[in-house]
């Protein structure tokens, strides 16, 4: 993360702390604080309004921007996805960035020749 950024977010570390403890419940508010950017993108998710307004006036926009982009997945609903894009001017109306989403792993065209072997029914074995 910049050193900028960081600087900017152990300035508001006291505003994280009550955040912490009230949106990471399941870990105390020094555990959470360990990756200030879940307690922010938890805040910007499903924060309250008048917190959502106070870590928004608190925290640098490129802050915001960054734990943003760096979702991961399941971190964000999708209005709050919207909303925040929206926002902070990553997104135009009609134009939203995916929401981060699992990938699978591409299988080589061996691995996926053996398992295709390995599914082929015999002419002995009935399918159903």
């Amino acid at each position: 993360m910049d050193k900028k950024i960081e600087k900017n977010v152990s300035e508001k570390l006291p505003v994280l702390r009550r955040l912490a403890a009230k949106y990471i419940w399941w870990k105390t508010p020094d555990e959470a604080l360990q990756q200030p950017e879940r307690v922010v993108a938890q805040v910007m998710d499903i924060g309250d309004y008048d917190d959502v307004q106070m870590l928004a006036a608190q925290a640098d926009e490129a802050y915001l921007r960054e734990v943003l982009v760096k979702a991961e997945i399941g971190q964000y609903s999708a209005r709050s996805w919207a909303y925040w894009h929206y926002r902070l001017g990553l997104a135009v109306p009609g134009q939203i960035p995916p929401m981060p989403r699992r990938r699978i792993a591409l299988v080589s065209e061996e691995d996926s020749a053996q398992k295709d072997k390995d599914v082929t029914p015999s002419p002995h074995h009935s399918i159903l």
